[in-house]
């Protein structure tokens, strides 16, 4: 993503490491992962991420990632509730 020009210049499809307390934010650090974008995420996860050194921003609608990042870059993604319930 080009934050300057708001343009997503490409994206990549990687399989995650299984799904474990504490992997997945190590993980995306480790691909230099700045923010993720989701519907809902438990407190303990957000805590993780955020010593990742990841801004995590939540409540987010049912859109594909591309829609997503591209509202984050206009400031114009509209969030919700954090749907998750832990």
């Amino acid at each position: 993503v080009d934050s300057g020009s708001k343009n997503i210049l490409s994206q990549e499809l990687v399989e995650p490491p299984p799904h474990e307390p504490g992997v997945l934010p190590k993980w995306l650090a480790g691909l230099h992962v700045e923010l993720i974008i989701a519907s809902g995420m438990g407190q303990r996860a957000q805590q993780l991420f955020a010593q990742n050194n990841i801004k995590v921003v939540i409540g987010a609608s049912d859109k594909s990632p591309e829609e997503l990042v591209s509202a984050y870059l206009e400031n114009t993604l509209e969030t919700g509730d954090n749907i998750c319930d832990h």
